[in-house]
């Protein structure tokens, strides 16, 4: 599985598969942490732009801060393009204890696992909040 990482989370996914990395998942599983560069996605896209991106792609995005207000907010984004296929967009509830709670970080990859493991269970259910 693939995660499109938003652009202010690109040491947050560093620390993320390095830790998947070393409890030997990869070994395992198929993941990838893709950041905007990398898909030639321009940081200052509208959430629109990056949602129909991450599904076009079937990416999940991992994001902390994604807009809830406005016509091209995510949230309204999701509202009206979500289908029973999409994939979900994973969003860290705390992104800065990611970076400074060895714990909390353990406990986001656990879900991250969790959710690459059943992936299509979680199809159209639209955000999910990590750990």
């Amino acid at each position: 599985m693939r995660f499109l990482v938003d652009h202010n989370l690109e040491g947050h996914a560093l620390l993320l598969a390095g830790r998947i990395a070393s409890l030997g998942w990869l070994d395992l599983l198929p993941i990838q942490f893709i950041t905007f560069a990398a898909a030639d996605l321009p940081i200052a896209s509208s959430d629109r732009i990056v949602w129909r991106f991450a599904q076009a792609e079937q990416l999940i995005l991992l994001t902390a801060n994604r807009s809830m207000k406005g016509q091209d907010s995510l949230e309204q984004v999701i509202r009206e393009e979500n289908t029973a296929i999409a994939l979900p967009i994973v969003t860290i509830s705390n992104a800065d204890r990611i970076l400074t709670d060895a714990g909390y970080r353990d406990r986001c990859v656990d879900r991250l696992l969790e959710i690459v493991l059943d992936v299509d269970a979680y199809r159209g259910c639209r955000r999910l909040f990590v750990p």
